[in-house]
């Protein structure tokens, strides 16, 4: 909706990665010369963690889009808790190899075979490794194990591993990770964006779906957003996808700190815990099972020539009871309305079996 408005011809902030969208900001600067350093060396494992929606993704498939991929075989491992034995399937379909029925030797077997294969056309073969704080002490012992096939002193392979910060406590506290972390060549953390890269990155997402300027952004629109996000990446994308729609809706061409405030409250409401019990509808069995006991009355004054008139308290808790729900059926009907937009843009989204892509 808000792209038609907008006169976009692309969604800016949409929820899945892509590379297209890659803002070099400091600390994925930083991030990127360290994983071209370590894809360089040509061996061992190199790390990047950062919080959820950090950009950890986004970043690889822009590395990605700067190497020769004729000589790199590259194999995306999209992990949950999986044992050892079941990764090595994923890394094997990860890589065209056929792993339905074989046991845990031939699939080495194969794997290796499969590497020294690569090695002597010339191409490397690189493992990326998602959502690695979920692997268990075994899984990433046997990631280091795969790292040791060679052929003479050239490695046949190298990995990517990213992860959330718990995964650095992980790596750094286990003594059963020792020899891989030995392996370690290089790591870095991404840390949220800092105020003054807001306005960039924003614009520069905008820039790339034909943004002309319209909408434009106040400073303190841009104060709120930060506010909101912290810094990080995914936050701010779902907030500016709202505040888009928002601003469609509304016909307006400005963002200002009032437009995002509103509608990250809108946001924090919808989040918030509810009581169950707030939110059921009057109906009249409920009430007619009020007794019925003399009403409390109030006096008013000023009707009647200054008698004494009475509300019944009844009638006034059903009248709030009403206005509650009205306001809750106009807030559910937002929250759905919202709910459609996040599932429009995330229709393109596939995923292969195991949650595996494979390039070459």
């Amino acid at each position: 909706m808000y792209t038609e408005f907008y006169n976009l011809n692309g969604r800016p902030f949409q929820l899945t990665p892509d590379p297209r969208f890659y803002v070099d900001t400091q600390t994925h600067r930083k991030a990127m010369a360290y994983l071209t350093y370590g894809l360089g060396q040509g061996e061992g494992f190199i790390i990047i963690t950062g919080d959820v929606g950090a950009g950890k993704t986004t970043l690889v498939g822009r590395l990605l889009q700067t190497i020769d991929r004729s000589k790199l075989v590259v194999a995306n491992i999209v992990t949950s808790l999986v044992d050892a034995d079941n990764l090595l399937k994923m890394i094997a379909t990860g890589l065209g190899i056929n792993a339905e029925n074989l046991d845990v030797a031939t699939l080495l077997t194969r794997i290796e075979n499969f590497l020294r294969v690569q090695h002597q056309q010339g191409r490397r073969v690189l493992l990326i490794v998602d959502e690695a704080q979920n692997l268990p002490i075994g899984s990433l012992e046997q990631l280091r194990m795969l790292s040791n096939f060679s052929a003479g002193a050239q490695p046949l392979s190298q990995t990517i591993l990213l992860g959330q910060p718990e995964f650095r406590e992980k790596l750094a506290n286990s003594s059963e990770l020792e020899q891989l972390r030995q392996r370690v060549i290089a790591s870095h953390h991404l840390e949220p964006m800092r105020r003054d890269e807001i306005p960039a990155y924003v614009e520069n997402r905008l820039a790339l779906c034909g943004w002309s300027g319209d909408p434009t952004f106040t400073d303190d629109a841009y104060d709120a957003l930060f506010d909101y996000s912290g810094g990080v990446p995914r936050k701010l994308n779902n907030l500016c996808a709202r505040v888009l729609l928002f601003g469609a809706l509304e016909e307006k061409h400005e963002i200002d700190e009032t437009i995002v405030r509103e509608v990250t409250d809108d946001l924090q409401r919808d989040n918030a815990p509810r009581d169950r019990e707030k939110i059921i509808p009057p109906n009249s069995a409920s009430l007619a099972a009020v007794p019925a006991a003399a009403p409390q009355v109030q006096p008013v004054a000023g009707i009647g020539g200054g008698a004494a008139a009475t509300i019944d308290d009844r009638l006034i808790a059903r009248i709030d009871r009403l206005e509650h729900y009205a306001s809750e059926n106009d807030r559910n009907l937002r929250q759905v309305l919202r709910i459609l937009s996040d599932l429009v843009e995330q229709n393109e989204v596939e995923r292969g079996p195991y949650g595996v892509s494979r390039s070459a």
